[in-house]
């Protein structure tokens, strides 16, 4: 005798319901995880936040206007570096590549490793402000007490003095600030062994 054709047919929708929160759920968990590298990109292209552009090549336009850019400089606590730009402000024309330096040195009796982020404000800027090298761009180790050069290599492009919100600007600040980077856990010393005092 086969079953009743209602309870079926309830028990297919509930099955369809089941079914479609599972992927709803599986759906929402992917779209975490998407959504930091999809806001980082969409900061890296549009300059939100003023997150810089990284670029492979010089401009070829340079303009006969100058701008002032400032150098911050910060280290998080839990990295013992002592970190600061080289010099503190440049004056450059616009299109103009141009290279500076940080220095960092650890204090630290250890090697540590840092990882820094960056922006520059006025945020608006931040579209414009073009790095083709940066020490940025990758992690950095130093050993107890060395001291690291750390270039920069930036341009501000020309289009800035078409954008109604940042052709006005006349002083970019760049910002940094080292984080310490995860390491691996220290290995636990192996114990000398006991000698029994019994033994001849």
């Amino acid at each position: 005798m086969s079953g009743n054709p209602v309870e079926t047919k309830k028990t297919r929708t509930n099955m369809r319901i089941v079914v479609a929160c599972s992927a709803f759920v599986a759906s929402m968990v992917g779209v975490s995880y998407a959504a930091v590298p999809l806001y980082q990109l969409f900061c890296q292209v549009t300059g939100y936040g003023g997150t810089t552009q990284r670029v492979e090549q010089m401009s070829d336009t340079i303009l006969d206007r100058t701008i002032k850019v400032r150098f911050d400089s910060n280290v998080a606590a839990g990295l013992p570096w002592d970190f600061k730009p080289v010099q503190r402000e440049v004056e450059l024309r616009i299109g103009e590549t141009v290279q500076v330096s940080y220095t960092a040195t650890s204090t630290s009796d250890v090697a540590t490793s840092g990882q820094a982020t960056f922006n520059v404000t006025p945020m608006a800027a931040g579209a414009y402000f073009n790095k083709i090298q940066c020490f940025c761009f990758t992690e950095n180790e130093l050993k107890p007490g060395e001291t690291m050069d750390m270039p920069v290599v930036f341009f501000v492009d020309p289009a800035i003095v078409d954008d109604l919100d940042a052709k006005d600007i006349t002083t970019i600040t760049l910002s940094y600030t080292f984080f310490p980077h995860a390491s691996e856990k220290p290995v636990a010393a192996v114990a000398e062994p006991v000698q029994d005092s019994n033994t001849l």
